[in-house]
């Protein structure tokens, strides 16, 4: 695998990812030196985390540096890199590198057109922008993607992500919208979901919910990622009818707004019980009108 030789790195912007990403970089050799921020709090994350980092404005901080790292939303990356390539802070032998789980290197082609070496380095986790994200660094994947037939554009996004200390997985250009999809699923409705049960809990009168749903909901994903659909438990993987039919009722008396959610997760789960031999056919019916059916 190529190394990088060390290289001067500008981060645009100091967010919770640019800030801890522009941080792997340097404690894997690289200087940053500037870094772009605007509001108290990215510069605050500068301060702490690319301490030796001047601040400046996107283009400066791009003109100078060998590795651009452009970590900003997704919808505002597309004319921030048309902007760069127009103020031409891009250089041929510049690597153009973003953080986007949505895009891929498509997004890039004003930097490519100006000679850089593009690529997408998305990290799969979710970030605090504080010290202890360098270590959680460790123990997760990025998604790596370059053009397909560029093989020293491949060979320098792994490299850069293993000297960050995680593990780079290939995903081609034309999977990523797929890709994102995925990980926006499971990542963030999964918050929502643990938010809404907690919720359900307070006004159970349970104290403190997150004691209940902690042990439950952590075997539960570990068993899901062990043992996939064969670790569906609970009444519609059961053919538990009745107590699905209970459930909505409580839902459609105490918390209304969350029984649409309800309804398309235990079908979605009754689905994939029965495909996979865990619901019993002559149960399915019983068990998807329990779940459609309006209380009485």
């Amino acid at each position: 695998m190529t190394r990088p030789a060390r290289l001067a790195v500008g981060v645009v912007s100091a967010g919770r990812v640019g800030a801890v990403l522009g941080a792997a970089l340097g404690r894997a050799g690289h200087t940053v030196t500037a870094v772009s921020a605007v509001s108290k709090a990215s510069l605050g994350r500068a301060e702490t985390l690319l301490p030796d980092a001047s601040v400046r404005p996107p283009d400066e901080v791009a003109r100078d540096a060998d590795l651009v790292l452009l970590a900003i939303p997704d919808d505002v990356l597309p004319g921030m890199v048309r902007g760069l390539a127009a103020a031409g802070a891009v250089r041929p032998g510049q690597i153009v590198v973003h953080t986007s789980g949505a895009h891929g290197v498509d997004v890039l082609a004003p930097a490519a057109e100006q000679g850089a070496l593009t690529l997408a380095l998305h990290p799969v986790m979710t970030f605090t922008g504080r010290a202890e994200d360098l270590e959680r660094i460790a123990a997760c994947c990025f998604g790596v993607t370059a053009a397909d037939d560029d093989i020293a554009a491949w060979n320098v996004a792994e490299a850069l992500v293993v000297e960050m200390g995680a593990e780079p997985v290939r995903v081609p250009e034309k999977s990523r919208p797929l890709y994102h999809t995925a990980l926006a699923h499971g990542a963030n409705h999964l918050v929502t979901l643990v938010g809404e049960c907690a919720d359900l809990l307070r006004a159970a009168d349970v104290g403190v919910p997150e004691r209940l749903l902690g042990p439950l909901l952590s075997a539960a994903l570990d068993n899901a990622l062990r043992h996939g659909d064969r670790a569906l438990t609970g009444p519609v993987a059961r053919g538990d009818a009745g107590t699905v039919r209970k459930h909505v009722g409580v839902l459609a008396d105490r918390a209304p707004e969350m029984l649409p959610a309800y309804r398309a997760l235990a079908a979605r789960t009754a689905y994939r019980a029965s495909e996979s031999g865990l619901l019993r056919a002559d149960l399915v019916a019983d068990v998807e009108a329990a779940i459609t059916e309006e209380p009485s």
